[in-house]
């Protein structure tokens, strides 16, 4: 009998206002979210709805490796941010963190949480490849930012695509997608609604 080979999948997982901001105006490291931002996530924060908590329950447990854009690394590991406890999801049934992976021009002055972070400055596709290969046979979950993200979906690179609808318009902030890339077209797998968000799936379509 053939052993099934397990191949990594790289799901882009976002949540998202209904104007399509993935944070308020004016984020920075001590504004991760921007003003006003911090009502998208309280799906993963505040709510108990069992279907918030079963979604965030399956992200934790497929996610072996964790990519990230520069702006989402400042905020992560910015002083007010994770904490060897408290990374990707924080820390559950003493499972370990991911291992992240930072896209960006050129490496940090310095990195607070040296052994959690790797620091890719060859572009997203080689991060994506680095990933996978720490993943093993989990997924790459690519968490932020939103231009990240939109990279990741627009050049075909995602397997899949969750969103979280927050029913939330923000009128301002970090939009998901910022235009100038060729179109994306995905198919739709299903959608979980819940008070504080719509969970939609996606996967990239056939070619």
């Amino acid at each position: 009998m053939t052993e099934e080979v397990t191949v990594s999948k790289i799901i882009v997982d976002i949540t998202m206002s209904l104007d399509g901001f993935v944070t308020g105006p004016n984020p920075g490291p001590d504004n991760g979210l921007g003003d006003g931002g911090e009502v998208l996530h309280r799906w993963a924060v505040d709510s108990r709805a069992p279907i918030d908590e079963r979604v965030l329950e399956d992200s934790l447990t497929r996610t072996g490796a964790v990519v990230m854009g520069r702006g989402t690394f400042d905020v992560v590991d910015g002083p007010h941010g994770w904490s060897d406890d408290a990374g990707f999801g924080g820390r559950r049934d003493g499972r370990p963190l991911p291992h992240n992976f930072v896209v960006t021009h050129e490496q940090p002055a310095s990195i607070r949480l040296v052994d959690d972070f790797t620091i890719v400055t060859d572009g997203l596709e080689a991060a994506l490849r680095q990933a996978v290969d720490h993943a093993g046979d989990q997924d790459v979950t690519v968490m932020g930012g939103g231009d990240l993200c939109g990279q990741c979906i627009a050049q075909g690179l995602a397997d899949e695509v969750i969103i979280h609808l927050a029913p939330v318009v923000l009128g301002r902030g970090t939009p998901l997608f910022f235009g100038g890339e060729p179109p994306a077209i995905l198919e739709f797998v299903d959608a979980k609604p819940a008070p504080s968000a719509t969970h939609l799936f996606y996967r990239r379509a056939a070619a």
